[in-house]
């Protein structure tokens, strides 16, 4: 069997001419330049578009706008990554931490998690965690009905290729467009069956240096 499989693979090489197309190259990864106003619009644009909630602030701004983010759904006890910036917390908030890591039905008895991001496109509205500092690991944003997200302004990108070229391709990658949806044969919407029911994004402006 395995000489006659040889036989014809060979009969069809000879019959085939060498493809003339020449190889691939090496795609070079680049950056569109400095994201404007424009971008930061379109952006806060396509979030709403998903059904989430968006604020957008000033730097000095950030604790209170979480504050009133988190107390629009009466969210006390909020599950916070390690290496978020502790600017950003409330003063009254109830800060659980998650070493050891809590267990599913810990998180799943939390209000809300509050996080950062690695990049966040324009384009589309999709916030990217790579898990690093401040973003935690991905039960964290899976498990908690509601997801509280600060997005600094310099994190923004145009498109889906800029942000792909400042992800570490080693890393793991959770895109979030919206709160979590699905539906069924019927289109009936269904929310929080996968990931968050709320998500609320908070936009910090003015956009920093760039890293």
């Amino acid at each position: 069997m395995t000489g006659s499989r040889d036989a014809v693979l060979a009969r069809i090489r000879a019959a085939s001419p060498p493809s003339a197309r020449p190889p691939l190259g090496r795609v070079e990864r680049s950056y569109r330049g400095p994201v404007g106003a424009g971008d930061l619009d379109r952006f806060a644009a396509r979030v709403a578009d998903y059904r989430a909630a968006v604020t957008r602030c000033g730097a000095a701004e950030v604790a209170s706008t979480v504050a009133e983010a988190l107390g629009r759904r009466g969210a006390n006890r909020v599950v916070v990554p390690a290496g978020l910036d502790p600017a950003w917390l409330p003063a009254d908030l109830e800060v659980v931490g998650d070493d050891p890591p809590l267990s599913t039905l810990q998180l799943d008895a939390l209000d809300a998690t509050l996080t950062t991001c690695a990049v966040a496109v324009a384009e589309t509205g999709t916030i990217i965690l790579d898990h690093g500092p401040g973003q935690g690991r991905r039960a964290l944003t899976l498990v908690p009905d509601v997801h509280v997200v600060v997005v600094p302004g310099h994190l923004v990108v145009a498109g889906v290729p800029d942000a792909v070229a400042r992800l570490d391709p080693t890393r793991p990658h959770t895109w979030i467009s919206g709160p979590s949806a699905t539906s069924d044969i019927e289109l009936d919407r269904v929310e929080g069956v996968h990931g968050p029911r709320t998500l609320h994004v908070v936009v910090c402006e003015p956009p920093g240096p760039r890293p």
